[in-house]
């Protein structure tokens, strides 16, 4: 440690520290403008000069190391009269628009100038001026580039962090302009955290301007609706109506981060497609009604086929408590454990359930990243968690941690990786057999050889190099983090893939790596769901509906007996309804019409069912086969809290009302339970969340007024290792044809964000994504309209050319509603075989005199 004295004051600080941070830490102000704490120190705006004893000129304080018994000093007359000439400086091209500007209010050279400014400049020459109207360089970023003060920050978030590098410089000295290229963002992520992170009103949102000013706007601060990396933003809405998104450098997994759905997709919120009122089906039409009607209704249809099975399927997107209280509802009042939280893939509880209890770690994601090695294991990382992405990259290029890539899909971070092996899908099983193999066999006697008996032999025909390589990169490590794609839940082989995840953890901790594992969720809650119980074999606290102690707990504490057998899951619930065995089948806040991989079966097993009954905020398929509809309240309308891929729980808090009549997710829930002449209790979200707080093991001692601003963090409750470990599956052979798979895109995740004006506005058209050499083989180019064919249906659309993406592989994000990709899958089968060829336009008469252009 190193003693430094600032203005008088000593602290130790480690050696490497900056001056500024010291002075930071002793709550000492020293202005900036260029520095952020994320980004390598530029030195560029001087505003942070301070005074050095026995060094002859002022030093900026960001990029100067703290050595032993330096003496410093932030406030003498000599750094005044500096930082009043920098502020002088930068006024004399800076226009004085103040009031027009939409950083007016909020503005860091506002903030300067009255702190440490002149009151009246020297100079008196005419202001430079590069352009006499803002320029549009996106959907969402507009540009005044006059304003610009030449910290880069923007420049350098976009390349150092988000790695999107669509922002630059051009020309030099005071003539430096910020740009796109060639004057637009159109390749750009469109996250916006340039508009973030600039200190002045040069870089803005487009969706914001000229909307409302800072003291108008009633700031509440929430979570991220939109993926499990639980970002943390502030929401400023002005007389209820939603304005803006911001986010805080200090505050969540996140700091000044967001991605565009975070940043620019809540608008959502404000969609035209809300559900009203409740409805009922009449004559084959949903007809609006009551909800005293709808109550009589349903109270006559649920006693009508009460001698059937139930079952219950609610989004991994609702907070804990109302997830809670649905899975109490189904298991005490329908005294059923057909309860489910996925419609794209089932979770087989037998495997998961001692892989999360062994090995997740419910740390912060910045700690596991720091480890020596992570791998990502599966999807797209840059697309369905990009924040994540951004940590990562900071971790290899700041931290030097060594990234390990194992994917069918190649994601932007395959940049910064030291190892990046592509497998077929399906073949990630195999794969980590071998790296496990591997492992097991450099390790020699270091390993006890019973357990591994089986393991020990290499996958049969693995024939890469990417597994040796993985296996050489993992034992030269100290310390290790796998980071597990969820995405891997939709093949076939998902039992096989997360056994093999459970084998390598346990070589690497017997190898003494301390492995910690999370997952990469795709949804904001879908960790809560699992630790709330909304799984056919888990209770509350992942403990298996078969555990009598854990059964009786929570029958003792809800005052009704809960199920032996474990359910089913919506995949067998589907199968219930085909064969007339399902009497009332209730989904919350989710659509599987558009996301389970089968439409055609799916449409035919909801139609089967007796009773649908569909709670939703929006009109969507499944609601639209419903028999009965009720309106509820969507994000933003119902306080509650989220638990993210990290294991920790925070605030998701209410910044409007329910619109029309929807009601409350909790209030609604209720309701049914009452058409059956029971109550639910306790029934209010601060007392679900107690109960939570005292029935669930991983979040025993949270109270909901501790989560602070950074939330608080569950707990990992170790579960009994599994004993012998699985051997390796077979190695999946080269399919000789194309295979389609999905999965999430940049702009869309689920059916929330195609709600949302602005992504719709920002986002490319829905896209089929191909390897250069298959395009060449098949003569198309990038651009081109082509059809995607499959046993099941085909569709069509614009084909994106990926010279990244491997040979035999055709991508098509799920997210676009009117593609029905799902028309194409069948149930069982990912990924699933296609053709692909060019949509050939052809002109078609309507009537006489008028022309069309179809394909």
């Amino acid at each position: 440690m190193l003693k430094v004295t600032i203005d008088e004051q000593t602290l130790e600080v480690e050696a490497g520290s900056t001056v500024l941070q010291a002075a930071q830490r002793l709550g000492i102000d020293v202005p900036t403008f260029c520095y952020l704490k994320r980004l390598p120190p530029l030195a560029s705006c001087r505003m942070c000069l301070v005074e050095i004893e026995g060094v002859r000129r002022l030093q900026p304080s960001c990029a100067t190391a703290a050595t032993d018994g330096m003496v410093v000093r932030t406030n003498t007359p000599l750094i005044e009269e500096t930082r009043s000439s920098m502020l002088d400086m930068l006024l004399a091209n800076h226009p004085l628009d103040c009031p027009i500007c939409d950083k007016g209010g909020e503005c860091e050279l506002q903030d300067m100038v009255m702190a440490y400014g002149p009151r009246e400049s020297q100079f008196r020459d005419d202001k430079r001026v590069f352009h006499s109207e803002d320029i549009r360089l996106s959907p969402v970023i507009i540009m005044n580039v006059n304003r610009c003060i030449q910290c880069q920050r923007c420049v350098r978030m976009c390349e150092e962090v988000v790695g999107a590098v669509a922002l630059g410089t051009v020309e030099k000295g005071m003539d430096t302009a910020v740009t796109g290229f060639e004057g637009s963002l159109a390749s750009c992520d469109q996250c916006g955290n340039c508009v973030e992170v600039c200190p002045v009103g040069a870089l803005m949102s487009f969706p914001y301007r000229y909307k409302a000013r800072p003291w108008d706007l009633v700031e509440t601060d929430t979570v991220c609706p939109h993926c499990g990396t639980g970002c943390q933003l502030t929401v400023g809405t002005r007389k209820g109506e939603f304005m803006r998104v911001r986010s805080k450098w200090d505050e969540g997994v996140n700091h000044e981060t967001l991605c565009v759905r975070g940043r620019f997709g809540l608008d959502f919120v404000a969609s035209r497609d809300r559900i009203k009122q409740p409805m009922i089906r009449q004559d084959g039409a949903l007809v609006p009604v009551s909800w005293d009607e709808a109550g009589d209704y349903l109270r006559r249809r649920l006693l009508a086929v009460e001698s059937k099975d139930a079952g219950g399927l609610a989004s991994p997107r609702l907070p804990n408590e109302v997830l809670y209280q649905f899975q109490k509802l189904m298991r005490t009042v329908f005294r059923t454990n057909n309860i489910d939280c996925s419609s794209r893939w089932a979770a087989p509880f037998d495997t998961l359930g001692p892989l999360l209890g062994t090995f997740y770690s419910r740390t912060p994601l910045d700690d596991v990243i720091g480890n020596d090695c992570v791998l990502v294991v599966g999807g797209n990382i840059t697309e369905e968690n990009p924040v994540t992405e951004y940590l990562l990259r900071d971790g290899a290029r700041r931290r030097q941690t060594g990234l390990l890539m194992l994917s069918a899909r190649p994601s932007r971070l395959d940049a910064d990786a030291r190892v990046v092996v592509r497998v077929p899908p399906g073949g990630e099983a195999a794969s980590l057999a071998a790296v496990v193999a591997g492992l097991v066999a450099a390790a020699g006697q270091a390993l006890p050889g019973a357990a591994f008996a089986d393991i020990g032999r290499p996958a049969a025909g693995a024939g890469s190099d990417g597994p040796d390589r993985l296996a050489a990169a993992l034992k030269e490590g100290r310390s290790v983090t796998v980071l597990v794609s969820v995405d891997l839940l939709r093949s076939p082989e998902a039992r096989a893939t997360l056994q093999q995840l459970n084998n390598l953890l346990h070589v690497l901790r017997l190898l003494g790596k301390g492995p910690a594992m999370q997952f990469l969720f795709d949804r904001a809650n879908q960790m809560g769901a699992w630790d709330m119980g909304v799984l056919p074999a888990a209770l509350p606290g992942l403990r298996a509906v078969a555990d009598d102690a854990g059964r009786a707990t929570l029958a003792r504490n809800w005052g009704a007996e809960i199920p032996s057998e474990p359910g089913a899951d919506l995949d067998a619930m589907l199968d219930l309804c085909v064969g007339g065995r399902m009497g009332a089948l209730y989904i919350v806040g989710t659509d599987p019409l558009v996301a389970y991989p089968d439409r055609n079966f799916v449409t035919r097993a909801l139609g089967a069912a007796d009773l649908l009954i569909v709670q939703d905020a929006f009109l969507t398929d499944t609601a639209g086969m419903a028999e009965v509809v009720l309106p509820a309240a969507g994000y933003g309308e119902e306080s509650g809290t989220f638990t993210n891929n990290e294991g920790r729980i925070q605030n998701v808090r209410k910044f409007r009302e329910p619109v029309f009549e929807a009601r409350g997710n909790l209030a609604i829930v209720d309701f049914v339970a009452a058409l059956r002449n029971q109550a639910l209790r306790p029934s209010t979200q601060p007392e679900i969340f107690d109960e939570i707080a005292r029935l669930v093991p991983a979040y025993q001692g949270l109270t909901q007024d501790g989560l602070g601003a950074d939330g608080a963090f569950t707990k990992a409750v170790p579960t009994p290792s599994a004993g012998m470990l699985p051997a390796p599956p077979p190695v999946p052979t080269a399919a000789d044809r194309l295979m389609l798979i999905t999965g999430d895109c940049l702009f869309h995740n689920g059916y929330l964000s195609e709600r949302s004006d602005m992504l719709n506005t920002v986002a490319n058209d829905p896209y089929v994504a191909m390897s250069a050499q298959d395009t060449a083989e098949l003569g198309l180019s990038d651009g081109d309209q082509v059809i995607v064919r499959s046993g099941q249906g085909e569709l069509t659309a614009q084909l994106k050319v990926d010279r990244q993406f491997p040979k035999g592989l055709v991508f098509v994000p799920e997210n676009y509603r009117a593609l029905r990709l799902n028309s194409l899958l069948r149930r069982g089968e990912y990924p699933c075989a296609v053709e692909v060829q060019k949509a050939h336009a052809t002109l078609e008469v309507d009537r006489p005199g008028r022309i069309w252009r179809g394909v």
